[in-house]
């Protein structure tokens, strides 16, 4: 009878924890991995409008920062009346639209697309399929007049290439007065860098005085990045930093339903829009106060920006405003070099304040080896050295719980048909060979934050990206796949081997009295070793270091207990 009420308990624990898998994955977005037929609500990409709609009134919550914003949809940047001006660095291929002097696309040179081999990453993009914009323009304008948005056309004053031997160019537009107010747009794009210095120039020739307000936004869909893993979730949508909360990421489903819960005022941080190894973000000097918005521009579209207030400006004269915009992958070393707190954009979830300083000793450990999978062996080997004298406390009771295990199994056949004499035998045996059931539990339960923190530190990297390992690991940010992709799965070596060394650790613990434990104790190995074939080889790379070190550790204090032979 009590095996049979086992058996139903561990069926309904299993069911209650594939349950609560799909339930985790619609939460972030994605498809369920084992009921399909409960999709989330379809994403639709942002198609491009034929025209640009009216400016509307926005809604209550947006506040009075939004109250001269224009609120109509991204236009397609392919409109007649403007031009694509191109440009391409090192490190970067930019296209900006005339109409607002916005950027519209951002090929990045220096990451390949692995999900379109021969293509480079496409982090801004303007198409029917994609929608990912930078724009700025002016607000405050007084009622009846209208100043230079981003959707004002503009024209291109300055030559859109470098110069032999110069590592900066400028790249001027100029817009016609609107109102007597003049914008003149100017980006810096420096060679090896992913970072643009954008200039404002307001001209005020209106005849009077006017107190003018510099936006910045970042509009994107809200559809995941092509490739989203199944069996692990990453953050895409808007983020923002300031001195008072720091980094708070924000959900396109909360700005969808106006609940969205972040900092408004600021005088210093940033506006950023992040995914899974990549971000861009508007920057501002400090000590200028802001106001921060996120919003629905559209069905599927959402933008994230800044107003800045600038000083009043009398007629016939000229102020400037500068801010920086950031386009590129999530190196937290460059990050950090940039703007204080970038560096969060490359998110570790709760366990920062583990991860970074993980983070640190494996760039650290690359610096000498260079090769991020030996880099992840090495830092796996001095985690299992600083945890050393730990893991030895819970594999000598592990060994002994082993060594036991016969009697404990011999008294539980004995007493099977009273089991509280089999309760109090039980616990008898441990008081005489000294040995606490939750003793291997308890040193290893210590260790699970640092390598859940490490977990991330591998996720988050873009370090990983197309780094090799050694032979037929050529992307550690990728599935191992040596055997080829076999009905979908992809099927490899790694993900084999780390199943077969958690079957040897269940091997060398101590079996559970309970038959129906110790059945699922073989069975969980086998069950979770499906996710590792879908992982990035990085991820599996780590655990199965881990997991060899484990076993040669513990192998060699149950030969000193004389557990095995």
């Amino acid at each position: 009878m009590n095996d049979i009420r086992r058996t139903i308990l561990w069926v309904v624990f299993g069911f209650s924890l594939v349950m609560l898998w799909d339930q985790w994955q619609l939460h972030n977005g994605n498809r369920p991995t084992f009921f399909p037929s409960a999709t989330p609500p379809a994403v639709t990409a942002a198609t491009p409008a034929p025209s640009p709609t009216p400016s509307a009134t926005p809604s209550p919550a947006a506040g009075d920062v939004l109250s001269g914003l224009p609120t109509e949809r991204a236009t397609n940047t392919t409109s007649l009346a403007s031009e694509i001006v191109e440009v391409q660095t090192d490190v970067l291929k930019l296209s900006f639209d005339t109409r607002g002097a916005s950027l519209t696309r951002v090929e990045l040179l220096k990451h390949k697309d692995v999900h379109h081999p021969g293509s480079n990453v496409l982090l801004m993009d303007s198409s029917k399929e994609r929608m990912y914009l930078a724009q700025t323009g002016l607000v405050g304008a007084p009622a009846g007049a209208s100043w230079p948005s981003h959707q004002t056309l503009m024209r291109l004053t300055s030559p859109p290439k470098f110069k032999d031997g110069e590592d900066s160019l400028l790249l001027r537009f100029e817009s016609d007065l609107s109102s007597g107010v003049k914008l003149i747009k100017t980006y810096t794009v420096n060679k090896n860098s992913y970072l643009l210095l954008v200039q404002h120039e307001i001209v005020n020739q209106s005849g009077q005085s006017i107190s003018p307000q510099v936006y910045v936004q970042l509009v994107r869909d809200g559809n995941k990045p092509e490739g989203e893993s199944a069996f692990y979730s990453t953050f895409t949508g808007p983020a923002v930093y300031t001195n008072a909360k720091k980094y708070q990421k924000i959900e396109f489903s909360d700005i969808e339903k106006d609940k969205a819960d972040f900092e408004k005022k600021s005088d210093l941080g940033y506006v950023a829009m992040v995914q899974h190894y990549f971000a861009s973000a508007w920057l501002m000097d400090d000590a200028q106060p802001r106001d921060l918005y996120a919003r629905k521009i559209d069905n599927n579209l959402y933008s994230v920006g800044m107003v800045v207030p600038l000083s009043a400006q009398a007629n016939e004269s000229k102020q400037t405003h500068q801010v920086k915009l950031f386009v590129g992958p999530q190196e937290e070393k460059t990050l950090e070099n940039i703007y204080p707190g970038l560096e969060l954009v490359k998110d570790y979830g709760f366990l920062t304040i583990l991860s970074k300083p993980l983070y640190w000793l494996l760039y650290e450990l690359n610096k000498y080896i260079s090769n991020w999978g030996w880099s992840i062996v090495a830092l796996v080997v001095l985690l299992k050295l600083a945890f050393y004298w730990l893991n030895s406390q819970a594999y000598k009771s592990m060994g002994k719980m082993k060594a036991i295990n016969p009697k404990i199994m011999e008294m539980r056949e004995r007493l099977k048909d009273n089991p509280q004499q089999m309760q109090t035998e039980m616990m008898k045996i441990y008081r005489e060979e000294k040995v606490n059931p939750l003793g291997g539990c308890l040193p290893i339960a210590v260790q699970i934050p640092f390598f859940i923190a490490l977990y991330w530190v591998l996720l988050s990297s873009v370090e990983m990206r197309n780094a090799p390992w050694v032979g037929w690991i050529h992307d550690l940010a990728a599935p191992d796949t040596a055997f080829g992709i076999w009905f979908g799965v992809p099927i490899g070596l790694l993900p084999i081997l780390m199943t077969a060394t958690s079957l040897v650790q269940t091997w060398l613990n101590p079996t559970p009295p309970d038959p129906i434990q110790a059945k699922m104790m073989w069975m969980m190995p086998l069950a979770f070793s499906v996710m590792f074939f879908f992982f990035p080889s990085g991820l599996v790379l780590y655990w199965l270091s881990n997991n060899i070190l484990s076993i040669a550790q513990q192998w060699m204090i149950n030969k000193q207990l004389g557990v095995i032979n």
